[in-house]
């Protein structure tokens, strides 16, 4: 069984703390802001995943558009739409 603590002694420490020097608002005021910029890369697979969302809350006015300039994809598109509007 652990015995008791019958007496502590504190020590003062050997070296003394001194709090940082709060910088002046007029130095704050002559500092660059960091031009440093956070840079991300996304997968393949991710991006295409995000374009398939915006193909899928495209308007078909946006669609026609795209097909007009040549969007192979929004032709495709657009041929499939008319197909199934004439079977209806």
């Amino acid at each position: 069984m652990p015995s008791p603590i019958t007496s502590a002694t504190q020590t003062q420490p050997a070296v003394a703390v001194q709090p940082a020097p709060v910088p002046s608002k007029s130095n704050q005021s002559k500092a660059q802001p960091s031009k440093a910029a956070d840079t991300v890369q996304i997968s393949a697979a991710a991006q295409a995943q995000l374009n398939a969302i915006k193909e899928l809350k495209e308007t078909q006015s946006q669609t026609a558009q795209e097909a007009n300039r040549g969007d192979r994809q929004a032709q495709r598109l657009l041929a499939k739409e008319n197909a199934a509007e004439k079977r209806q």
